[in-house]
This record gives structure tokens, C-alpha cells and sequence, in this order.
């Protein structure tokens, strides 16, 4: 299938390395016609419409939204995102959480390292910023290590955020946006329970780069019995955009809930 929609990418507003103005260049070099930039808890700020076009290549304005259920967070992907107050309030107090969690890592790992780490602690923050910032100093310890000895999930240097529950974020996200969907559902440790989420959503992530085979069978099943729309991105990080998406007649399906796009 030609990926003519990559529904799940970030920029520099979360732990991305696109910007906004490198996202057409990229697309193009994808054969990608279609991009939401999906940051993490996060509406990225140079997006001023949920719908745009920018030099021909149409851009979804989306979020990454954690949410904390009875088995364990999963992300919620939101597209065609307008912002509402009660969106703006809840992700204003995330964003000072991840914040100071990335200030009280940066500490440990410099009292650890004995190293001083150039993170900026401002909207957007995460443990990649870290980790890059730890690949970058005089200390013997790359990206990959940051997180394998200090910042990974048990690592000594942890630290965890404080996110909605699913009830909160689903309540924000069917205000707000015009399809949601539950992220990459074979990557949790219970993604069971995470398909439980199914009939109080719009969409499924279908296609995803996880790297291993996955029951794709059996989320065919849950989309057709809950009539969800199929979803798709690479969850690019960097500038490879397309290595999973949708293809033309699944988009169209998409972009017929979608707002009309500006600019």
C-alpha cells in the first residue's frame, strides 16, 4: 500500500526534530501528501487552524495524549484538534509537570555523572531532551545509555508524570477533536484492555512501525465490530516520514470527519 497519510508524527514542540517549516520538504521526499503532527500532550503552537496547508501538503493539527487506566497508561491521538479552554488549562498544568519531572531527572543524572546538562525546561520537555543532553556533555554516556542507566522506566533517575485519568481525557479530546483514536494498541502491556477502549472511540491506530509481527488480524476485528475508523503514522521522531500511514480511500474516510483546511 503507498502511505498517502502519516497520521502520527513530532516536531521540536515535544521530543521531535522536524519543525513546522521542514514538515512539506519532508512529506515530499515521503511521496506524503497528508501529516499530523501529533506532540506529545502538547497543540503545536505554530498551528493556527486544525486543518492547514502548507506548500500543498496538508497538515493535521493532533495531539499524543496520555492517559492513566486501571492496567496502565495509553496515548490518545487526537486530530483536527480545536482548542477549548478546558484542553488549554489541562495541558498548561502537564506541561509544568513534565517541566519540573525533567528538572528533578537533570539533577540526578548530573549528580550521578558528575556533568552539568543543557536542558531547557519549557513546554515540551521530555526524557529524550535528557538523554540528548547527556550524549552531548563530557560524560562517558550516550542517548541509548541515559536511558538504559539512569532514565529509563526503572531507572534510578526516574521520575513519573502525573497524567489524566481516560475518563478526563476522553471527555477533553471528544470536545475538542474531531477523531480520536488509541495510539499503537500492541505496544502496551496489556493491549487487551487497552482494546477494551474501542467503543468509546473513533479510531484504532492500524498501521504502526512496531518492529515485530503483531496480531493485525485481530485489530481488523475490533474495527469492524465497533465501526472505527482505521488509523495510521510512523511515529517519526526525525525526518522519515511514511514508514506506516494510510492509504488514499482509508484518509478519505478520515478526512471526511475533518474541518475543511485553511491557508
Amino acid at each position: 500500500m503507498d502511505v498517502v497519510a502519516d497520521l502520527h508524527v513530532h516536531t521540536t514542540a515535544s521530543d521531535g526534530r522536524l519543525t513546522v517549516p521542514e514538515l512539506p520538504a519532508a512529506a515530499r521526499r515521503a511521496g506524503v501528501g497528508v501529516v499530523a503532527v501529533t506532540d506529545h500532550d502538547r497543540l503545536h503552537p505554530d498551528l493556527e487552524a486544525p486543518v492547514t496547508t502548507r506548500e500543498g501538503v496538508t497538515v493535521i493539527r493532533g495531539i499524543e495524549l496520555q492517559v492513566e487506566t486501571a492496567t496502565g497508561r495509553v496515548d490518545l491521538l487526537g486530530y483536527g484538534v480545536a482548542e477549548t479552554s478546558a484542553l488549554r488549562a489541562e495541558l498548561d498544568r502537564i506541561q509544568a509537570d513534565r517541566a519540573e519531572r525533567a528538572r528533578r531527572m537533570t539533577e540526578q543524572v548530573e549528580d550521578r555523572l558528575d556533568v552539568s546538562l543543557d536542558v531547557a525546561f519549557e513546554a515540551g520537555v521530555g526524557r529524550p531532551h535528557v538523554a540528548r543532553a547527556v550524549d552531548a556533555s563530557d560524560a562517558d554516556c550516550d542517548y541509548a545509555g541515559a536511558f538504559e542507566r539512569f532514565i529509563g522506566d526503572d531507572g534510578p533517575c526516574y521520575v513519573s508524570r502525573t497524567v489524566p485519568s481516560v475518563e478526563r481525557g476522553l471527555d477533553l479530546l471528544a470536545d475538542a477533536a474531531a477523531v480520536v483514536s488509541l495510539a499503537h494498541p500492541f505496544r502496551y502491556a496489556d493491549s487487551e484492555s487497552a482494546l477494551d477502549l474501542a467503543p468509546r472511540l473513533d479510531g484504532l491506530e492500524r498501521y504502526y512501525p512496531y518492529g515485530r509481527p503483531v496480531d493485525e488480524g485481530r485489530l481488523d476485528a475490533v474495527i469492524d465490530r465497533h465501526g472505527l475508523l482505521a488509523t495510521g503514522g510512523s511515529d517519526a521522531h526525525d525526518d522519515r516520514l511514511g514508514l506506516a500511514g494510510l492509504g488514499g480511500d482509508e484518509y478519505a474516510r478520515i478526512a471526511s470527519h475533518l474541518p475543511d483546511a485553511q491557508g
